[in-house]
């Protein structure tokens, strides 16, 4: 018995969406323990040291029109990955400031997918945020390890959600952050075999 033909189509639309989906997420979605546990933190904290290396080391080697493709259809070129990493994780580090320095402020969005469309993240070198980043990630780590555990229960308001979301939750949030925008560009190196 054959199958329809609108049976094989629907079933090729599936088949793309879920390959588009794995392009997206290359590592999953962030998924929260609960509760956060003191590993939890230890290792997302060695995320963040060590992310900027790490980084550095897989996208140094890349051509100015490597740096220029899309790591997914429709999806940034890694130069933009690179800078809205950047500039994603200053809005973090601006947020644990906040959140230690304030009592549960709301903090103002960024639309990130405007941000990457501007000149800056189309077009200037990725030495510039992989030096932001060196140095970011630096104060980052450095103010993550010398608070006391109880002080990560601080916290902020997002507005596109209305909930908290406390310094532990945006520790493990982070360190997501870095391996999934990774995973974009080294999936990307791998099917293009550079």
């Amino acid at each position: 018995m054959e199958t329809p033909l609108l049976e094989v189509f629907f079933l090729y639309l599936i088949m793309e969406a879920q390959d588009l989906q794995k392009l997206k997420y290359p590592i999953g979605q962030f998924e929260c323990p609960d509760p956060i546990t003191a590993a939890n933190l230890k290792a997302w904290v060695e995320v963040l040291e060590f992310f900027p290396a790490r980084l550095e080391a897989l996208v140094k080697p890349l051509t100015e029109e490597q740096l220029d493709t899309p790591y997914r259809p429709e999806g940034w070129t890694i130069r933009q990955v690179i800078h809205h990493l950047a500039d994603s994780h200053h809005h973090s580090y601006t947020r644990f400031k906040w959140a230690l320095t304030e009592i549960t402020p709301l903090i103002k969005a960024y639309n990130e997918a405007d941000w990457a469309e501007l000149f800056d993240s189309k077009t200037a070198p990725i030495e510039i945020s992989l030096q932001y980043l060196r140095a970011l990630h630096a104060k980052l780590v450095h103010l993550i390890k010398g608070l006391p555990m109880d002080s990560l229960e601080a916290g902020f308001i997002h507005p596109e959600t209305n909930k908290k979301i406390n310094l532990k939750t945006l520790t493990g949030i982070y360190a997501w952050h870095s391996k999934h925008h990774y995973a974009h560009i080294e999936s990307l190196l791998k099917r293009r075999n550079w």
